[in-house]
C-alpha cells in the first residue's frame, strides 16, 4: 500500500507540485486514530495545513506529531464534537492556524452502538444521532463564515455515512438513520452554498474498512458515554460467517489508507465539479 501511494503522489506531483490541497486549511474530526488520522496525514502530505481534532488528547497529539515529524503542518485541537463551546473552539483555533481561512471540513468522529430495535434505548438512539448528524450539523453551521465567502478559492465539505445508511442494517437502526442523514445533510450544504459561493459538500460512504469498528468485539475496543463503556467491533461468532467476504468483488476489506484516499480525491481538485454527491467506497458491495 505505502509502494502503490508513493507512486499516486509521484504521478499527481507533475501536475500539483505543491501538493493536491497546497494552501488549504483542513479540520478533520476523529483523526486520532484509524481513517480520520490517515486522512489527517495524507492532506498534510499534499500541502494543507491540518487541524487534528478527536476526544483522545493524546491520540490527537500522536497524529499531529506523526505529520509534523514527516515536515508537514498540524495543530492538535481536541476535545468532544457533542460539545458546542468546543465546536466553535476548534473553529476558531482553525481559522487562526490557517491566517484567517478554512477550505475543508471532513466530518468524520463517530462510533457505534449497536443493538436490536427492540431493544435500543431512547439514549442509545439519541446519542448515535448527536454525534453523527447534529455534531457534523454545528461544525458546518459555525464554520459557515469561512465557507460563505467569495475569493475564488475552492471550498469543501466531506461528510463521512456508511452503506449501513444507505441500504441499513441489522442491529443498527440508530446508525443507519443517522448515517442516511449525514447524506440529506450533505446534499442540502450543496443546494444551498453552491451557487453563491462555490462550495462542493459530498459524503463518502464506506463499506468494511479494517477499523476498530470492524475488530473482533472480544479485542476490547469501546467507547466512553456518560463514564460507561460501549463495546465496539463485531463478535467473531459474526465475523468467522462473514470471512472471505463472499459478497465484496474485490473479496476483502478495505485498509484505513484506501478510506483515507478516497477522502482526499474527493476533496481535491480532482473532483471540483463533484458535489451532493454519495462515493460509495466498499470494494464492489451492493453492486
Amino acid at each position: 500500500m505505502a509502494e502503490r501511494l508513493a507512486q499516486i503522489q509521484g504521478h499527481l506531483s507533475n501536475s500539483f507540485p505543491g501538493g493536491l490541497l497546497a494552501g488549504k486549511t483542513a479540520i478533520v474530526t476523529g483523526a486520532g486514530q484509524g481513517i480520520g488520522a490517515e486522512t489527517a496525514i495524507l492532506f498534510a502530505r499534499e500541502g494543507a495545513k491540518v487541524i487534528v481534532a478527536d476526544i483522545d488528547s493524546q491520540k490527537s497529539q500522536q497524529t499531529a506529531e506523526k505529520i509534523t515529524a514527516s515536515g508537514g503542518q498540524a495543530l492538535s485541537v481536541p476535545g468532544d464534537v457533542l460539545n458546542p463551546d468546543y465546536i466553535n473552539q476548534l473553529v476558531t483555533r482553525a481559522a487562526e492556524f490557517g491566517s484567517g481561512k478554512i477550505h475543508i471540513v471532513v466530518n468524520n468522529a463517530g462510533f457505534t452502538w449497536d443493538g436490536v430495535i427492540h431493544k435500543t434505548t431512547d439514549k442509545q438512539w439519541q446519542r448515535i444521532q448527536d454525534v453523527h448528524t447534529r455534531a457534523p450539523f454545528q461544525l458546518v453551521r459555525a464554520a459557515a463564515p469561512y465557507f460563505r465567502v467569495k475569493d475564488g478559492e475552492d471550498r469543501t465539505i466531506v461528510n463521512i455515512s456508511s452503506t449501513s445508511g444507505l441500504h441499513g442494517n441489522a442491529g443498527q437502526a440508530n446508525y443507519s438513520t443517522a448515517k442516511m442523514g449525514v447524506v440529506g445533510l450533505t446534499k442540502a450544504i450543496a443546494k444551498e452554498w453552491g451557487p453563491q459561493f462555490g462550495v462542493r459538500a459530498n459524503t463518502v460512504a464506506f463499506g468494511t474498512v479494517l477499523t476498530r469498528l470492524v475488530a473482533a468485539k472480544e479485542d476490547g475496543a469501546y467507547a466512553e458515554v456518560d463514564g460507561e463503556k460501549i463495546a465496539l467491533g463485531i463478535p467473531k461468532a459474526q465475523q468467522k460467517s462473514a470471512e472471505g467476504y463472499v459478497h465484496v468483488p474485490l473479496r476483502r476489506a478495505g485498509t484505513p489508507t484506501e478510506a483515507a484516499m478516497s477522502i482526499l480525491a474527493i476533496a481535491s481538485p480532482l473532483c471540483s465539479y463533484v458535489s451532493g454527491h454519495t462515493l460509495e467506497v466498499t470494494g464492489g458491495y451492493g453492486i
